[in-house]
C-alpha cells in the first residue's frame, strides 16, 4: 500500500513538474532562421530530394560520425562481455562430452527447426538484403537512409539465424566490412574538408539532375558505407548473442 502511493506521488509530482512546459507550447507559425536554412539550401545547395537527409549527412554529418562511433562502442562493449562471460563459464564447469557433441553438430549444419523455415527464410534473405541496400541507395530521393537500410540488413541475417542455430558467421568478415566502411566513410569526409568547403561537404562531386540516383554529389555513397557499417554492426551483435 505504501508503495502505490508513493508511486502515485512520484507520478503526480512529475506532473506537476512538467504542466508549465506543456501548457505553453504552441505551433510554430514559420520555421526558424536555421530551419529555413536547411529548407532552402538542401535542394539548391546539395541536390538531395529528401531534406532530412542533407541534414543528416552533410549540416550535421559530425553528428551522424559520433552516432555510428556510438554504435561501434556498443557492438564491442557486447562482444568483451559475452566473451568474458563465456570463458568464466567455462573455467567453472568445463566442456562436458554432451555439449561437444551438440557443437560439432551445430557446425555440421544441423538445425532442429522445420524445413519450411529453413527454405522460407534461405529465399528471403536476398530479398531482405535487396531491400535494405535499396534503402540506403535511396536515402537521398525517399525516406530512409544507412542507419534504416543497416537495420533491415541486419534483419535479414536474424532470420538466418533464428532459421537454423548451426549456421555460423564470419566474425572477421564482419569486422573488415565494418571497419572498411567506417574508414571509407571518414574518407570521404576528409575528401570534402581537402576538394570542397569543408569536412563531410559533399559537393566535390557532381550534384547531378535532381530526383536521379546518380545525384546529390556523394550522399548517396557516403549512406551506403553508413548502411553497410550498421548493418555489419548490428550483424555482428546479433552473432555474438547467439554464441
Amino acid at each position: 500500500m505504501i508503495k502505490r502511493l508513493l508511486i502515485l506521488v512520484a507520478i503526480a509530482l512529475f506532473g506537476l513538474m512538467v504542466w508549465p512546459l506543456v501548457a505553453t507550447i504552441a505551433p510554430f507559425s514559420e520555421l526558424t532562421p536555421l530551419a529555413a536554412r536547411y529548407a532552402e539550401g538542401g535542394t539548391s545547395d546539395l541536390g538531395a530530394a529528401n531534406l532530412v537527409t542533407a541534414v543528416v549527412v552533410t549540416y550535421r554529418g559530425l553528428d551522424t560520425l559520433g552516432e555510428v562511433t556510438v554504435l561501434f562502442a556498443a557492438t564491442a562493449g557486447v562482444g568483451v562481455l559475452l566473451r568474458r562471460g563465456a570463458r568464466s563459464k567455462d573455467e567453472l564447469s568445463g566442456a562436458t562430452d554432451s555439449e561437444e557433441s551438440i557443437s560439432d553438430g551445430r557446425q555440421a549444419g544441423h538445425s532442429p527447426f522445420s524445413e519450411i523455415l529453413s527454405t522460407g527464410s534461405a529465399a528471403l534473405f536476398p530479398l531482405v538484403l535487396m531491400f535494405g541496400a535499396y534503402i540506403f541507395i535511396h536515402g537521398h530521393l525517399t525516406p530512409g537512409g544507412g542507419f534504416q537500410g543497416g537495420v533491415v540488413i541486419a534483419s535479414g541475417f536474424a532470420l538466418l539465424l533464428a532459421a537454423n542455430s548451426g549456421r555460423r558467421l564470419s566474425h572477421g568478415v564482419l569486422l573488415a566490412v565494418e571497419s572498411l566502411s567506417g574508414a571509407f566513410y571518414v574518407g570521404l569526409g576528409l575528401l570534402g574538408l581537402v576538394l570542397a568547403a569543408g569536412f563531410l561537404d559533399t559537393t566535390f562531386l557532381p550534384l547531378g539532375r535532381l530526383g536521379q540516383v546518380f545525384s546529390a554529389g556523394a550522399i548517396p555513397i557516403i549512406y551506403s558505407f553508413v548502411g553497410l557499417k550498421v548493418g555489419s554492426e548490428l550483424t555482428n551483435i546479433l552473432e555474438s548473442l547467439r554464441k
